[in-house]
């Protein structure tokens, strides 16, 4: 054991006993080498526990380390190294072991002045590969480079199995003034647990799960996991190169929302969630079989309860770990990609959760969240709210946006709870919260923040989708920022659903009084770029499944849902629906089992599968129904008026003047015989979708495949068809012919 001998002069003790306990804020100045008044090179390590340290020093004879204070801290003199440096390692005997370490403190800094500058600017729009734990080769040496924003703490350490989570082995490099903490700890590799230890300046000691980490252990174990993200080989060149030329807004987008944990389960209840390549072998085909054109995924960033369903984020750049790892993850982009299928991710910025291990009070302050509850806090889920107007925090949601894009080539983001982000009252009684610099209830940092949001991911990813679940009528959601807009590439139709869940569950004598929530969004729908959802929103929580909120008998409920479905495909905008809906779900969805699978053995459900296939082929095929969505030309109505008979009637066109799509629907259960309908053109009207007919469960009313239009003017228009509506149904017809559209 080397003899213990007191520090140089230029070392104070008390310098060498702040280290020891955990408490200096530089550990760079005491350990690494040092060049002393003598010509000499002094190179100090912390191992506790050692009984013998030598430095081995290039070609030279390993130097025996001295200990300069009892609880293991040793120090080496050699020959100042010519040029820059030369590499040196440890050789330490422990009880029984010995080992060879190369010294973390003796690697520079690995962040420039550059990234420092933009980070604290709030412009790195690629912090995600400067901060959190990498894979990197430095010097010759592979090991693991750390890096966090910590700027109120007094000491940062960097713990797991590999230094006993001991945060007096390995504090961290602190950068002025940008709190950025950073260490590369050669030897590591990917597997390493790791998690920051950080000392505040009021000296609680807390346990942090890395900000930036890329990978978690699995829940309820909480460390991060060190990954190297960046070996995955992508096989999905061409669709990436079409999505950038394809204008989504003049596209058909039908969207299957999916909660990953509970689509279908195992059943073996210590495994019970399938794997993201499993996900891939069974959803993936499955949407690909029913038509839709994209899957959006409810948030899949590591989170620490079943139960949030992923909406209260941890790690906001860890894929969770409940499904595989972030390669894993890729393969299953990467297979929706190659069957033609967008991949749309659910994207909490809005709030986060107050766990221990996570953001909140990361420093021992509010560093990510406001420090006046009136602001920081989020009454309705418990959660802590962003402080946006922080340009650290800003940097690390713009980075976690752009970071899902590029790294997992994502082709949207839905933007979760808007509107909660918008009002600073957003849920708040009076008196419990705190107005904007004008007096105004307007959160401008939040506006702020989204408009940049909006600018930055289309600037960088052109041709991805944002979507904006934004539930009040704030103006100009989804138009471009330099007209004042918020820039969403489109937004939520709330009041769609809304209006049509409440209008299916009258009883339809009484629907007649109760028309015009049938036909009133049609007064709104152009003013934003809208998707009209029926979401899990309204699956859970007592609100029943959408078959049980329909009025009627069984029969009756079956063709509701069926006529709420042609519906959505029918009216302007993009679709959405949640899993389960697809095979009629009595039951509400449940985030702890798997879907009702078993209802297709049954006839009546198996027909709502049908129709949901058909309707996303029909709407696929026909440019009619996705090509001018969003202004007046794609859509007239024939009649919306009749509600005595309970029946309305519009047109819908593409940019094709001869493209003409009728829709016909019938809300009540009496079979409308004879009934007139105007039409802008001669020509046969093909029957190509009718949601009564047999195949669906329905009772197999129709127009025997088609008919052609009279020349017999009906409310202004010159011609008209008579038709039988089939009960509680919606029928399309498509009209054939090249007469023209007068």
């Amino acid at each position: 054991m080397a003899d213990s001998a007191p520090p140089p002069l230029s070392l104070p003790m008390a310098e060498i006993e702040r280290l020891v306990r955990g408490e200096h804020d530089d550990p760079f100045r005491i350990l690494g080498p040092h060049p002393t008044d003598d010509g000499q090179l002094a190179v100090r390590v912390f191992l506790p526990g050692a009984e013998d340290v030598r430095l081995i020093y290039g070609r030279r004879k390993p130097v025996v380390a001295r200990r300069i204070h009892p609880d293991g801290v040793f120090e080496a003199l050699a020959l100042l190294p010519r040029g820059d440096g030369e590499p040196y390692r440890w050789r330490v005997a422990y009880p029984g072991a010995v080992v060879l370490l190369d010294d973390p403190y003796a690697f520079p800094p690995l962040l420039t002045e550059y990234d420092l500058h933009l980070i604290g600017e709030g412009t790195h729009y690629q912090k995600h590969e400067k901060m959190g734990a990498h894979v990197r080769e430095v010097n010759g040496i592979r090991g693991v480079h750390f890096a966090v924003w910590a700027p109120n703490a007094q000491r940062v350490s960097v713990v797991g199995d590999f230094n006993r989570w001991d945060g007096r082995l390995h504090p961290m490099r602190r950068h002025y003034p940008s709190g950025i903490w950073e260490l590369f700890l050669p030897g590591l590799d990917q597997g390493a647990i790791y998690k920051f230890e950080i000392l505040s300046a009021g000296g609680y000691l807390g346990l942090k799960s890395d900000p930036y980490g890329l990978w978690a252990e699995v829940r309820p174990n909480t460390a991060s996991v060190v990954f190297d993200i960046d070996g995955y080989k992508w096989q999905d060149d061409g669709w990436m190169e079409r999505r950038e030329k394809r204008n989504w807004l003049e596209a058909p987008v039908s969207i299957y929302e999916v909660h990953l944990g509970s689509w279908r389960r195992r059943d073996d209840p210590a495994r019970p969630f399938l794997s993201y390549r499993e996900l891939a072998d069974q959803l993936v085909p499955y949407v690909q079989e029913l038509g839709f054109t994209h899957i959006e995924l409810l948030p899949v960033a590591e989170h620490p309860f079943d139960g949030s369903w992923g909406y209260q984020t941890v790690g906001y750049f860890a894929v969770t770990s409940r499904h595989g790892t972030p390669h894993d993850f890729m393969y299953f982009v990467d297979r929706c990609h190659q069957a033609g299928i967008g991949v749309i991710l659910d994207w909490t910025a809005a709030h986060f959760p107050r766990d221990a291990h996570g953001l909140a009070n990361f420093d021992g302050t509010h560093l990510y969240e406001h420090a006046d509850p009136r602001k920081g806090a989020q009454p309705d889920w418990g959660t802590l709210v962003f402080n946006y107007g922080r340009n650290e925090v800003q940097n690390f949601l713009l980075s976690n946006a752009l970071f899902w894009l590029d790294k997992y080539h994502l082709d949207g983001l839905r933007v979760d709870a808007v509107a909660s982000m918008l009002y600073l009252d957003y849920s708040r009684p009076h008196g419990q919260w705190l107005p904007n610099q004008y007096g105004g209830r307007e959160n401008l940092e939040a506006i702020a923040f989204l408009r940049r949001l909006n600018e930055v991911v289309h600037q960088y990813h052109p041709g991805v989708l944002t979507i904006a679940e934004e539930s009040t009528s704030w103006p100009m959601v989804s138009r471009p920022t330099y007209l004042g807009g918020l820039g969403f590439s489109m937004k939520w139709n709330m009041g769609w659903m809304h209006d049509m869940l409440k209008f299916l569950a009258f009883d339809p004598i009484h629907r007649k009084y109760h028309h015009n929530q049938i036909t009133f969004s049609m007064v709104y729908a152009y003013s934003e770029n809208f998707v009209l959802p029926l979401s899990h929103d309204e699956m859970v929580h007592m609100k029943r499944s959408l078959l049980e909120k329909m009025a009627g008998d069984s029969w009756q409920q079956f063709a509701n849902l069926r006529l709420l479905y042609a519906y959505l495909y029918a009216h302007p905008g993009k679709k959405l629906l949640f899993m389960g809906a697809d095979l009629a779900q009595r039951s509400e969805w449940n985030e702890a089992a798997g879907l009702d699978w078993g209802l297709l053995e049954h006839e009546s459900h198996r027909g709502v599968q049908r129709l949901l296939r058909d309707l996303n082929r029909l709407y696929v095929s026909q440019p009619a129904f996705s090509q001018v969505d969003y202004s007046w030309e794609g859509f007239e109505w024939m009649d919306c008026n009749d509600a005595d008979m309970g029946v309305l009637s519009f047109v819908r066109r593409s940019r094709n003047p001869e493209e003409v799509l009728v829709v016909v629907m019938n809300v009540t259960p009496v079979v409308r015989y004879d009934y007139q309908v105007g039409v802008p053109a001669a020509g046969f009207y093909r029957e190509v979708l009718n949601t009564d007919a047999a195949e669906y469960w329905g009772s197999g009313v129709g127009n025997l495949g088609g008919v052609e239009a009279d020349e017999v003017p009906h409310l202004d228009k010159p011609y008209s068809l008579r038709l039988t509506i089939p009960p509680l149904a919606v029928v399309y017809f498509k009209r054939e012919g090249d007469s023209a559209i007068t």
